[in-house]
C-alpha cells in the first residue's frame, strides 16, 4: 500500500478483485494544515431529475429570502431548510417546441443539463450538446478515479423511437459527452456497487463477484489484510472513522444483495414499477447512499441521477396512487388527479430528503459532506398538465464549500435561463466555461 507518515488521498484497500477507496482521514492531511485548521476539501456537485412537472400551487413557497414559508410539497425538507436554496423563475426555453411540434418529455430530459435544443429524430443522427456535468468532468479528469458517475432508476436506452418522434437517447440520458454522444447511466445497484468498490477490469470484477458469492463472502473480506495493516498506522479518531466507514460499505452490500433477492409484492390494482428494482423507494435510497459514498471517498466529484425519465408512467403504491404518473399529469384540473400528483411530488421530495440527510450526516473537517457539495434537484417541466418549461421546480442543497449562502428562497425574473445556474456552479467547482447552451451570464444571488 506504500503508506508513509502521511497517507495519500488515493490510498485504497486492495484484495483480489477489490479496490476500496477511503474517506478523508486525518492521516491524509498535512500536519501544518491540520494544526492550523486550514484544511481544504474538494467541492462536489450532483443533479437529481424528477419527471412530469409538479403541482405548482403545492410546490411554491411563500415569501422570499430566509423567512420563506415551506410549502406542502417541500415540507419533508423543513428540518434541512438552512441547507437549501429554493430557486424560482428558472426556465429551459430550449425544451419548448420552437417549431418542432410535440415531444415535450423527450426535450425536457435532453435539455435539463445541456440547455440545448434536441434535433428531432428517432434515427442515428441525434444531436444535442455537452451537459454541465461533463464540462466539469472533463476539466477534473485525473483528480478522481471516476470522472463522473451516471445513475438511473430506469433502464438504459440509446436508440429507438420514444416521445413523438424523438430518439429514446434523449429521454433516458441526462449526461452528454458531446453533441452526439450520451453517457449511459447505470440502474443496476449491484453494478454501481462493483464500479465503486471492485478493482481490476470489468471482467475480473465480475469473476471475483461470482467467487465471493460462491464462498458467501463480503467484498470486505478480500481487503481485510490491507485494512489491518493500515489500522496500525492510524490514530484513534481515524481508526474509529475507518471502522464506521467499512461497516457502512458492508451494510450497503447487504442491501444490494437483499434487493436482488426480494420478490415483487404489490397490492391488487397496482402495476409493477418500471426498471430493475422491485421496491422503487428502496432503490432510490440505495442509489442516494452510493452517491454519498462516491463523494465521501472522492471516487468522483460529479454525479447525475435520473430518478425517473420524463414521461414515466410509474405508479406509486406506497402513497396509494394506482394510476401512472404521466397519465395523471394530464389532469385537466381534475381534483382527484391533482391530489394524487401532489402525493407523488411530496414522495419524491421525501426520497431527496434522504440524500440530503445522508450527506449531512457524514462529517468532513469542521463541516459535513453536504457543506462541501451542491446538489440540484428538479426537472425541466413546470406544469405537467400544460407542458410548460418555465417556473421550473428547482432546489439546491449544500453550501458549495462556502460559495453558496443557503437557507433562502431566491426569485428570479420569469424565463431566467437555468443554464445561468450551471455557469455559476461550474465557477464554484473551479471548472469555468464561458457558455453553456442558452446561458446569458452567471446567476446572481447564490453567494
Amino acid at each position: 500500500m506504500g503508506i508513509m507518515n502521511q497517507l495519500s488521498r488515493r490510498t485504497f484497500l486492495r484484495g483480489a478483485g477489490t479496490a476500496i477507496a477511503l474517506p478523508a482521514l486525518e492521516a491524509m492531511i498535512p500536519g501544518k494544515a491540520l494544526a492550523a485548521g486550514n484544511v481544504k476539501f474538494p467541492t462536489r456537485m450532483a443533479f437529481v431529475y424528477i419527471p412530469n412537472g409538479v403541482i405548482q400551487k403545492d410546490w411554491n413557497v411563500k415569501g422570499e429570502g430566509p423567512g420563506y414559508r415551506m410549502s406542502r410539497t417541500l415540507q419533508p425538507l423543513e428540518k434541512h431548510r438552512e441547507d437549501l436554496l429554493v430557486l424560482s423563475g428558472l426556465a429551459h426555453e430550449k425544451a419548448e417546441a420552437n417549431g418542432d411540434g410535440a415531444g415535450d418529455h423527450a426535450r425536457a430530459n435532453a435539455t435539463f443539463l445541456t440547455a440545448c435544443q434536441a434535433r428531432k429524430t428517432s434515427g442515428a443522427d441525434i444531436r444535442l450538446g455537452v451537459s454541465v456535468d461533463q464540462v466539469a468532468a472533463k476539466q477534473l479528469a485525473g483528480k478522481t478515479r471516476l470522472p463522473s458517475l451516471e445513475l438511473s432508476s430506469e433502464g438504459v436506452r440509446l436508440s429507438g423511437r420514444c416521445d413523438s418522434g424523438y430518439s429514446c437517447a434523449y429521454q433516458f440520458n441526462l449526461a452528454w459527452k458531446n453533441e452526439t454522444t450520451p453517457v449511459p447511466p447505470e440502474s443496476n445497484p449491484k453494478a454501481v456497487f462493483d464500479r465503486l468498490f471492485a478493482g481490476g477490469t470489468a471482467k475480473e470484477a465480475s469473476q471475483e463477484r461470482k467467487r465471493r458469492m460462491a464462498l458467501r463472502k463480503s467484498i470486505l473480506d478480500f481487503a481485510m489484510d490491507d485494512a489491518k495493516q493500515l489500522e496500525k498506522r492510524l490514530g484513534y479518531t481515524d481508526k474509529r472513522k475507518l471502522g464506521e466507514y467499512l461497516e457502512s460499505v458492508r451494510e450497503m452490500e447487504r442491501r444490494v444483495e437483499a434487493m436482488e433477492a426480494s420478490p415483487v409484492d404489490l397490492p391488487r390494482g397496482f402495476s409493477v414499477p418500471a426498471g430493475k428494482p422491485n421496491d422503487y423507494g428502496e432503490h432510490v435510497r440505495l442509489m442516494a447512499d452510493m452517491m454519498a459514498l462516491a463523494f465521501q471517498t472522492d471516487s468522483t466529484r460529479v454525479i447525475s441521477y435520473l430518478m425517473a425519465h420524463d414521461g414515466s408512467n410509474r405508479s406509486y403504491p406506497v402513497v396509494g396512487v394506482k394510476s401512472g404518473h404521466h397519465s395523471l399529469s394530464h389532469h385537466r384540473d381534475n381534483a382527484d388527479k391533482v391530489e394524487s400528483l401532489a402525493k407523488i411530488d411530496r414522495y419524491h421530495v421525501t426520497l431527496f430528503a434522504h440524500l440530503v440527510e445522508r450527506l449531512k450526516s457524514i462529517p468532513e473537517g469542521e463541516g459535513s459532506l453536504l457543506d462541501h457539495s451542491m446538489v440540484v434537484y428538479g426537472g425541466a417541466i413546470g406544469d405537467g398538465n400544460r407542458h410548460t418549461h418555465y417556473n421550473l421546480p428547482v432546489l439546491m442543497a449544500g453550501k458549495g464549500n462556502g460559495a453558496i449562502k443557503s437557507g433562502r428562497h431566491v426569485v428570479y425574473p420569469k424565463m431566467t435561463p437555468m443554464a445561468n445556474l450551471f455557469l455559476s456552479m461550474l465557477d464554484v467547482m473551479g471548472t469555468p466555461t464561458d457558455q453553456l447552451g442558452d446561458s446569458t451570464g452567471r446567476l446572481k444571488g447564490l453567494a
